[in-house]
């Protein structure tokens, strides 16, 4: 963590909403480092889990307080953000294929409850919120590399719906004067990320012995990818005064890679020999793939000094030392996530 960013939150009351995810998780963590007294919304479920706040060590763990709930539900909103200085807004329904089949769904987290999780923060005269968005808002890129004022095109219905939050996080600034950051990232990548993205689909399937194939969808979209905890000091740099309010972020590495290529970087550091195969099933609709992803952060890193700093092959290298150390051998080689 870069100390200048970890000063965003230190000593500050931070209040984190999909904190049991990828990302939430690691940002969760790095707050309670800092310095920062951390309050934490898992998504209620019946299996009595805290998502991946489960994997945090102990003796951290007891220094968050966890609560349970949905940011649908508004009410738990307003009393759970009440006190918080800064708001880091992270709970959404992200996996792209999902939202095909049930888009309304995504309509009532990522649109309605970001919108929840604005009017509470305004209620609460909070000092910073920042909202997450995604690279996806852009569609296929039309300028490379893609700037903020690149049209916004939604390609599927979950990059809709977070268009949607985006424009009401811009809403809340300008009409009533929110201090929100967007902040956008691009793909970021690392422990903790579940197999509905790429690159743990790939690491799995690779180190996995009862897999004999590498089973993939397109191979050639061109995707930007950032290890998680160079994400995380993005967030904290957008908590900071630097980052402007009423301002949207790309975060990214500025370079792309083609999933091919991609893929066959990991096989050669998870020295694996399997062939890829490419499934009909794994394929987006013909009009909804976005084929190139590419950020450009100037502003970003013009206005905070943020930077990414881990390379794709050093994050890679560590993703897969993670997966290697969760595989279960009691389990004929079963991964438990």
């Amino acid at each position: 963590m870069t100390a200048n960013f970890a000063a965003s939150v230190s000593g500050r009351q931070v209040f984190i909403t999909g904190a049991d995810g990828f990302i939430g998780s690691h940002l969760t963590e790095a707050c309670v480092h800092a310095g920062a007294t951390v309050r934490a919304l898992a998504c209620y479920s019946s299996f009595d889990n805290d998502g991946w706040l489960d994997d945090i060590a102990p003796a951290l763990r007891e220094e968050i307080e966890i609560v349970r709930g949905d940011v649908r539900d508004a009410d738990l909103m307003r009393n759970t953000i009440k006190g918080a200085e800064i708001v880091f807004h992270l709970a959404a329904l992200i996996a792209i294929p999902y939202s095909y089949v049930a888009p309304a769904s995504y309509v009532e987290t990522n649109v309605l409850g970001s919108l929840n999780v604005l009017q509470a923060a305004r209620d609460a005269g909070v000092a910073r919120l920042v909202h997450t968005s995604t690279s996806e808002v852009y569609g296929t890129a039309q300028t490379r590399p893609i700037a903020e004022d690149h049209p916004l095109v939604g390609q599927s219905p979950y990059s809709a719906s977070k268009i949607g939050a985006d424009k009401m996080a811009e809403a809340a600034f300008l009409a009533f004067g929110l201090p929100v950051v967007t902040l956008r990232p691009f793909n970021t990548f690392g422990p903790r990320q579940g197999q509905r993205a790429v690159i743990p689909t790939v690491i799995r399937q690779a180190l996995d012995p009862r897999v004999s194939e590498i089973r993939l969808g397109d191979l050639t979209p061109e995707r930007d990818f950032t290890f998680v905890a160079d994400t995380v000091d993005a967030f904290l740099a957008a908590a900071g005064p630097s980052a402007e309010p009423g301002r949207t972020y790309n975060c990214g590495s500025g370079t792309a890679i083609t999933i091919g290529a991609l893929v066959d970087q990991i096989i050669r550091l998870a020295d694996c020999a399997k062939p890829v195969t490419t499934e009909a099933a794994r394929l987006r609709p013909e009009h909804s793939e976005v084929r190139a992803l590419i950020a450009d952060y100037r502003r970003f890193s013009d206005a905070t000094g943020w930077r990414p700093t881990v390379t794709l092959e050093g994050g890679l290298a560590m993703t897969i030392d993670w997966w290697r150390a969760r595989a279960d051998d009691s389990s004929a080689g079963g991964y438990r996530i």
